[in-house]
């Protein structure tokens, strides 16, 4: 766990990123191939907000104050000549004070965010483990690189909160939430009953 605060490389994203969770990106504006260079060179992560206004592409005129560290994990040259990298979801933080580089790229002053501690799934929640045993496997390849805690109400609420087809503001504000339970609660209503 990191603590106390740093400056970090800023990507703004239209997806939410979580703690554990898989992010496979194409990498082609100049600032972030350089940004990727440079954070695989160190072994370093990068910040990933959710974009509140504005495109990926070009200018973002708002993104969110929280968002999630990146690790790098893998890269491999896509079939159009572009870079993909296959990130880890490491650890919240907080920007407290955002910069743009003459190059373009986003900068932030953060401060990490507390980890959550590994939390026992209720017994009322416990077929929201069952239900992502089986549906990891099946809605991305991407899950296989991940350790699964299906029996840790942390690590489920935040599985959840990424694959469920709810609005990114949703997303963002499980995110926000410092605690699993109640981040089980708040997407419990999105969830059918799993069959047999």
């Amino acid at each position: 766990m990191q603590a106390g605060s740093t400056e970090l490389p800023l990507f703004p994203l239209n997806t939410v990123l979580f703690p554990g969770g898989p992010l496979s990106l194409r990498i082609f504006e100049p600032r972030y191939v350089d940004m990727v260079r440079k954070c695989m060179r160190e072994g370093a992560p990068f910040g990933v907000l959710l974009i509140r206004a504005g495109q990926e592409v070009g200018e973002v005129s708002a993104a969110a104050d929280i968002g999630t560290s990146a690790r790098i994990i893998d890269f491999h040259q896509l079939p159009d000549g572009l870079l993909g990298i296959l990130c880890s979801g490491e650890q919240k933080f907080r920007v407290e004070e955002r910069r743009v580089q003459s190059d373009g790229l986003n900068v932030g002053t953060i401060t990490w965010l507390p980890l959550e501690a590994p939390s026992p799934l209720p017994p009322q929640h416990a077929h929201l483990g069952v239900l992502l045993e089986r549906a990891l496997p099946q809605i991305s390849n991407l899950y296989e690189r991940l350790q699964p805690r299906f029996d840790d109400a942390g690590w489920i609420s935040s599985r959840l909160a990424e694959i469920l087809p709810i609005d990114l503001s949703d997303k963002q504000e499980c995110l926000e939430m410092d605690d699993p339970l109640a981040r089980l609660e708040r997407l419990a209503p999105f969830i059918r009953p799993v069959e047999g």
